[in-house]
């Protein structure tokens, strides 16, 4: 205990003080904020990596759209079922996926890119023939 009444009076105001200052801060909202949530960055079904349908080049974007209209596709594989051989993207019954050809400037042929299509509206976009996939987010009306 402290014999020093002053001493005792100080201590006493600087409690008083901070839990004043502690109310205070708590009613307005002053405490420690979360930081705002970023959107995910990977899909957490398939582990793979967002695009946006904005950085997707252009002629995935035309693809998409010609996905949305139901055609006509350019080339006659498009729309054919997508094996998914590779096992990159989450595993579904033969049939759950299908794919379509995205032009490949200066190519001759179908080139290496494609957008893969699940019966479930996901979408996932390869540039490099199947190595590799990332999963198109949600874009207006290309929805992934």
């Amino acid at each position: 205990m402290m014999n020093n009444p002053k001493a005792a009076r100080i201590v006493a105001a600087v409690l008083i003080a901070m839990l004043v200052i502690t109310l205070a801060a708590s009613l307005i909202g002053c405490g420690v904020s979360k930081p705002a949530e970023a959107a995910p960055t990977k899909d957490p079904v398939s582990g793979l990596a967002y695009v946006p349908v904005a950085d997707l080049p252009q002629e995935a974007r035309q693809t998409l759209e010609l996905i949305d209209k139901g055609g006509p596709y350019p080339y006659s594989r498009d729309g054919a079922v997508f094996g998914n051989f590779e096992k990159l993207l989450p595993r579904q019954d033969r049939g759950y996926y299908h794919e379509f050809t995205v032009k490949t400037p200066g190519e001759k042929d179908r080139g290496a890119r494609r957008i893969v299509t699940g019966k479930g509206d996901e979408r996932y976009y390869t540039e490099d023939h199947y190595k590799s996939f990332r999963r198109i987010q949600a874009d207006g009306g290309t929805d992934g």
